[in-house]
């Protein structure tokens, strides 16, 4: 003879959670297109750069100075009474780096990121200072210009780079603190 099962109330299904999927960014398509507007903008960048303070300038030979302590153009350019001068120059500047912050993310993914972006602008604007100051006529290296410029493309990255960056490449794997350590004693190594 068999027992009799008491009846119990039966438990809901939960289903499973699922795993997250990461983030999927747009289609190969859209990211090389993406990719060669942005080049084709870097481009551009480099030869509106280049015209603004690659050209020589005779008349301003008596007027330049090399400037290496770092605040000391922005100050000057403030204790100017002529407003639109002060504007002309310091806004000048910091929207010329603007662009660089916009771009670079969208070229690279290891361009991504407040630090690499500064760096980089950082030290390109620094060489074309150099350059400037080394071998045009009219035009002297000034440190404040590097500070403005790389101060204009966080600016572009804060406000556009960053989220532009993360449309086209997406995280293919977690930061670092987002890792989770194996278990001990697993190596994950089959």
């Amino acid at each position: 003879m068999t027992k009799p099962v008491p009846m119990t109330k039966p438990e809901p299904m939960t289903k499973p959670e699922p795993e997250p999927r990461p983030r999927r960014g747009p289609g190969p398509f859209v990211r090389v297109l993406v990719a060669l507007v942005a080049l084709v903008g870097m481009v551009a960048f480099a030869v509106v750069l280049a015209k603004l303070t690659l050209e020589a300038s005779p008349a301003s030979v008596p007027l330049t100075h090399s400037n290496l302590t770092p605040g000391r153009s922005i100050e000057s350019y403030l204790d100017q009474p002529q407003f639109l001068e002060t504007v002309k120059q310091l806004g000048g500047n910091i929207a010329l780096g603007v662009p660089f912050g916009i771009l670079l993310p969208l070229l690279s993914l290891k361009a991504r990121g407040f630090v690499r972006v500064a760096l980089i602008t950082a030290a390109t604007m620094l060489l074309v200072e150099l350059v400037q100051g080394a071998l045009i006529t009219g035009r002297a290296f000034d440190i404040d210009d590097v500070l403005l410029n790389t101060t204009g493309a966080l600016i572009g990255y804060l406000l556009i780079g960053r989220r532009l960056g993360r449309a086209v490449h997406p995280r293919t794997r977690p930061r670092w603190w987002q890792r989770r350590s194996s278990p001990a004693g697993t190596s994950g190594a089959a």
